[in-house]
């Protein structure tokens, strides 16, 4: 049998030995299935012959390519979505021979000869060459006419076309694959098939990644989804017709954004680039959302924190969830899992943002928050305290805040008293966000800081304290918070709440939170006035201004001080009674005096009557007081007797005590009978003597002419400063008394013409801001500031100072107090910041020089 075979073979030769032609130059041989089998026999294997196989492969490759191409032309887009189906078919949907098809198998077929025998080459892969075909096609002739369209008005309508183009192109390109190549694959279909479009999807994402398909689907995003998502329009003013067309708008908007990312999704753009606009988006609505909805509203108890949640999860998660729904991988035959899912925790997440913007935007409004305190804003900082559960949330608030404050507050066009005011409504808003106090140890170090350096703090804070919860709210230079916060008991502790010692009785006890400074104190209660007072570093700078002002509200004519009895107590629950024994002296003078006076009245028999000058005292104790002004001048002889008579009764009831008078501290009712009226003011006693000496005495009787003093005979007649004569003269003036008939002289004016009686508005406003040049010079001339006096008294222990430090060198303030009280006879009683003040004047005027904290003399 075998060498029959031999002989037969011999006779006709293998395939393998035959001539046959390459299917470049005889395309024409018909189909490729008989191609190198001529004369084949049913025992000849043809995979044996590799010359037949590698003849066969290139004429089956030459026909699947010529019909798989694409003709060189763009695709009529336009045409093909009015008839899409009428359109593709022919000429861009090819209909497929049975030769082809055996080409397109043999090439691609797992179980083909051709496919085991080119395995290995790239180069003759049929769906490499095709994705190449696509996208030269792609580039060249589809591209330039999808950026035109990206390139025109941003609208709608803009990217709708884009997309209905990418569906058009999608259809074609797939079509011959899905159905002429990849369905000749067994095993390899689903792979294959998602490898192209994977690959596809790329390069269309790709070619416009630069273009402005982003911003134009972040536009349609926005504008629908703030229809979806009910954002409150500020645009439109007509409620009305919005509620009328909500429900529609809200339906067309939520179908259109359906469609739409539904058709992105299909064309291959609903990717990481189109998610990650959607999220961004997303993210401006949620915050679009709490603004609009929750700026300015303060109100409590505040329901914000819920709604927005309800919110959240009934309309922000349910649109979200549709869309991504729409960029979940529709049904293609494919293994790989592209589908967007949403869990419980990303719901929990958008909820947790929501509450993130809402505490952004109470942040941004803290100022305004605490400011408006008293007005009703403590739902405001209920919606901060769910915000501030993180370290890097309440480090954010303080941050924030603190920026604010420095550029809002802590300048210096504000005024000390708005500063304070801002501190107590930040401590009782801090006391509800924080009870622990930390978020108020943070923002309160720059505050007390600024606020020790203002020369008037000190000064504010005794007279809020001493004001009255009746004053008017409107008199920026009065603290009346401090007067309401001293009228509830429970704000005056006993003892050192703020000492931050630790209570080891305490079974509540619990550590410091973490995010606590090392500075932290924790305070049982915020004792709003606590905190005011321990602003300074010793008690002694609050003890000595208090007394301070309090002896300038002694001083004034008023009889009822129950206010400053009950302040003074209080304060020494606080302080304790050794540092304001000086105030209770202070205060028992005041009430001595009524009495002191009384009884010298009935027992000198001092006159009383309309026609004489009365006189009245209130007696202090010079050891007691603060400097006081102890200036003096010449007085009306009248008044001068009965001050002799007055101190003369008062030595008798008490004999081992002497009177001074300080004349610049008193008051004086005066009554001017004139020809045509009488006028009745109550002025300074300095006011007084220089009104009293234009008096006619009996010696010169009524004349025709009136008195008339100069400012310098006045100066020289009354012993007093002439710069202070003539603000007494304005005064007078302004009261239509006195008239200036020449430059620095001054006559009484007797009677009042019409037109002094019908003053014009400008005249009168003249008059009227003389009168309070007057009425704040008669203040500070009366009753000279204790800088002031402490100056002029320091003055007398200069002398020893500058012989301390030329025998004993270099010295600092504290050393230079220690050795005045020990070598001043009477004792040095001023502590190491007024000697600091006394003594920065002698350095800015070169006498001492400075170094290292110490002093010495400028040689």
């Amino acid at each position: 049998m075998a060498s029959r075979k031999r002989v037969y073979r011999a006779v006709f030769p293998s395939p393998s030995q035959a001539s046959i032609p390459t299917p470049s130059s005889t395309p024409q041989l018909g189909s490729a299935a008989f191609a190198g089998s001529s004369f084949s026999l049913p025992d000849v294997n043809p995979s044996q012959d590799v010359a037949t196989q590698r003849i066969r492969w290139e004429r089956s490759w030459h026909s699947a390519t010529a019909f798989l191409s694409l003709p060189h032309l763009p695709i009529p887009v336009s045409n093909i979505i009015q008839n899409r189906t009428s359109s593709l078919s022919g000429e861009w949907i090819k209909v497929l021979t049975p030769e082809v098809s055996l080409s397109i198998s043999y090439l691609v077929s797992e179980q083909s000869e051709g496919q085991r025998l080119r395995k290995s080459k790239k180069e003759d892969d049929l769906l490499e060459w095709y994705a190449q075909e696509v996208g030269r096609h792609y580039t060249r002739f589809q591209l330039p006419p999808l950026l035109e369209i990206l390139g025109k008005e941003e609208d709608a309508d803009k990217l709708l076309e884009l997309v209905q183009a990418l569906e058009v192109l999608r259809v074609v390109y797939f079509a011959q694959l899905q159905g002429h190549v990849v369905r000749h694959m067994e095993e390899r279909k689903v792979y294959e098939l998602t490898k192209f479009e994977e690959r596809y999807d790329a390069m269309v994402a790709e070619s416009l990644s630069q273009s402005s398909f982003a911003s134009r689907l972040r536009t349609f995003l926005r504008l629908r989804g703030q229809i979806v998502l009910r954002l409150p329009s500020v645009d439109s003013n007509d409620k009305d017709v919005m509620e009328d067309t909500a429900e529609a708008n809200w339906t067309k908007a939520r179908r259109e954004t359906h469609n739409l990312m539904r058709s992105i999704n299909d064309v291959g753009l609903g990717g990481a680039q189109a998610q990650r606009v959607f999220a961004e988006v997303m993210s401006e609505l949620l915050t679009a959302y709490v603004n609009a909805t929750y700026a300015g509203q303060w109100v409590s108890p505040s329901t914000a924190p819920d709604e927005l949640k309800n919110w959240v999860e009934n309309n922000f998660a349910r649109f979200a969830v549709e869309v991504l729904a729409c960029l979940e991988s529709k049904e293609k035959s494919t293994s790989v899992d592209r589908s967007v899912q949403v869990s419980a925790a990303d719901l929990e997440n958008w909820k947790q943002r929501a509450i993130c913007d809402l505490g952004v935007l109470r942040i941004k409004e803290l100022f305004e928050i605490v400011v408006d305190w008293d007005n009703g804003s403590r739902g405001a900082i209920e919606d901060l305290k769910q915000y501030t559960t993180t370290t890097a949330a309440r480090s954010h608030l303080t941050n924030s805040f603190s920026n604010v404050l420095s550029q809002r507050l802590l300048q210096p066009g504000a005024s000390t008293t708005e500063i304070l005011q801002v501190y107590i409504c930040i401590i009782r808003a801090f006391d509800v966000l924080d009870p622990k106090g930390v978020l108020l140890d943070r923002l309160a170090r720059p505050i007390r800081r600024y606020l020790r350096d203002r020369d008037d703090t000190a000064k504010i804070i005794v007279g809020g304290l001493l004001a009255e919860e009746t004053d008017d709210p409107g008199n920026t230079d009065v603290l009346i918070e401090l007067a309401v916060e001293l009228n509830k008991a429970s704000n005056i502790a006993s003892g050192d709440d703020d000492e931050g010692e630790m209570d080891w009785d305490d079974m509540n006890w619990v550590p410091d939170p973490v995010d606590a400074g090392p500075e932290y104190k924790k305070s049982k209660s915020h004792d709003v006035i606590g905190t005011l007072i321990s602003l300074f570093d010793t008690k002694d700078i609050f003890v000595k201004e208090f007394q301070n002002v309090l002896g300038e509200r002694l001083l004034q004519p008023d009889l009822n001080f129950d206010k400053e009895t009950r302040v003074l107590e209080l304060l020494k629950i606080r302080f304790g009674d050794p540092p304001l024994q000086a105030c209770e002296v202070m205060l028992k003078d005041i009430l001595d005096s009524t009495r002191t006076d009384s009884l010298i009245q009935k027992k000198d028999n001092l006159p009383s009557t309309a026609s004489t000058p009365t006189i009245h005292s209130k007696i202090l104790s010079r050891l007691f007081w603060p400097p006081l002004n102890d200036a003096t001048f010449a007085i009306p002889p009248a008044v001068a007797a009965l001050q002799s008579r007055y101190a003369t009764a008062f030595e008798a009831i008490k004999p081992t005590r002497k009177l001074t008078w300080l004349q610049a501290l008193g008051t004086v009712t005066v009554e001017l009978h004139l020809e045509d009226r009488t006028v009745v003011e109550d002025v300074s006693t300095w006011q007084a003597s220089v009104i009293h000496a234009f008096h006619e005495t009996e010696d010169a009787p009524f004349s025709s002419r009136p008195v008339t003093n100069t400012v310098s005979d006045l100066a020289t007649a009354l012993a007093m400063d002439p710069a202070l004569v003539l603000l007494a003269l304005t005064f007078w003036a302004s009261k239509l008394v006195l008239r200036e008939t020449a430059p620095g002289a001054y006559s009484v004016l007797e009677t009042l013409a019409g037109r002094d009686r019908d003053a014009s508005n400008a005249e009168q406003a003249t008059l009227a801001a003389a009168q309070k040049a007057a009425a704040s010079a008669s203040a500070a001339a009366g009753a000279r500031s204790a800088e002031e006096l402490a100056a002029e008294r320091m003055e007398e222990f200069w002398p020893y100072i500058v012989g301390m430090l030329t025998n004993q060198g270099a010295m600092n303030a504290r050393r230079i107090v220690m050795m005045l009280k020990f070598a001043v006879p009477g004792g040095f009683a001023y502590g190491p910041e007024e000697l600091k003040e006394f003594l920065r004047g002698k350095v800015e005027g070169r006498v001492l020089e400075m170094q290292g904290g110490s002093y010495k003399i400028v040689k």
